[in-house]
């Protein structure tokens, strides 16, 4: 089986406040870390290998991982800086992953998707990289993928159009020699740039494999409390009070904390109401939207 590569390197500006305190990836989502959930959807579609692309608060990443052996993997990684983009980051972690031929997946998206169409389909078309895409059904919310009649590349319909196309939720199977030419140590974007240089290269050495399969997109906080909440009620783990509290929260005597998301570490006093919030410890500067409250950093959930 071919090696993967997750992206998860990225800053995750949409996710903060929550992003200020772990990388996206390591984000539990109904008590397992994202990426954990992520390397066992790998696991089970026979991904053995895998190399992770870190940059942002790497050491949340790597110490729930370390080297896989706990998910019966092997995990290693490609350390950036600056974040060089899903392009940038595929070339450089090439040398990592030591195969003509990888998996690439995004580290802030849950699927099901099952792998060997996909496989197949890259290997038919002899292309140089195949993106997975669903039926885009929320044009209004993303920006999909136009393909041909035979599945080749045509460009991006953006946000707001009607134009058919699919959702790309960030599966492909990629050449190594489809990233030659970007710069090393670069950023470089796949799908803005890469790609339709690709086409205009070599016409159709870009595709775009139709499927059938779940995503959930977990882009904003609110995305992030939906996500791990609709898992929750499918795997019958619910919490009390329809709140997500992170590693070492503590609540006091009497407090009531409703449908919030408590990260790391914060200390919520007796006797206190909290509805609608994200409550992190106050550590350093306050970000946007957020007020201080005590020893703690508040911000709306909604």
């Amino acid at each position: 089986m071919i090696p993967a590569l997750v992206l998860t390197a990225g800053l995750a500006t949409r996710l903060r406040p929550l992003s200020l305190v772990r990388a996206k990836a390591a984000l539990p989502v109904a008590g397992q870390p994202l990426v954990v959930r992520i390397l066992r959807w790998l696991r089970a579609n026979g991904v053995t290998d895998v190399v992770l692309n870190l940059h942002h608060a790497p050491e949340t990443l790597t110490r729930i991982l370390g080297d896989g052996q706990d998910l019966g993997l092997r995990v290693r990684y490609s350390w950036e800086t600056p974040v060089l983009g899903s392009a940038g980051g595929p070339r450089r972690a090439a040398p990592i992953l030591g195969a003509s031929r990888f998996l690439i997946v995004n580290g802030d998206t849950l699927t099901n998707l099952d792998l060997a169409p996909v496989f197949a389909h890259h290997e038919r078309s002899g292309a140089l990289v195949t993106m997975a895409g669903v039926p885009n059904r929320e044009p209004d919310k993303y920006s999909g993928l136009i393909a041909g009649p035979d599945g080749a590349f045509a460009g991006v319909a953006p946000r707001g159009s009607q134009q058919a196309s699919f959702h790309f939720f960030g599966v492909q199977v990629a050449e190594a020699a489809a990233f030659d030419t970007v710069p090393p140590d670069t950023p470089y974007e796949s799908v803005a740039a890469l790609y339709p240089a690709l086409n205009a290269t070599r016409p159709g050495s870009v595709r775009v494999c139709p499927v059938q399969a779940e995503s959930h997109d977990i882009g904003t906080p609110l995305d992030y409390f939906r996500t791990s909440m609709a898992f929750a009620e499918r795997e019958g783990t619910r919490p009390a009070g329809d709140s997500i509290l992170w590693d070492g929260v503590e609540i006091g005597e009497g407090a009531v904390v409703d449908r919030c998301i408590v990260t790391d570490g914060a200390r919520i006093p007796a006797r206190s109401t909290w509805t609608g919030q994200i409550i992190r410890r106050l550590d350093g500067a306050l970000a946007s939207g957020e007020h201080a409250a005590g020893n703690l950093a508040v911000s709306s959930l909604w």
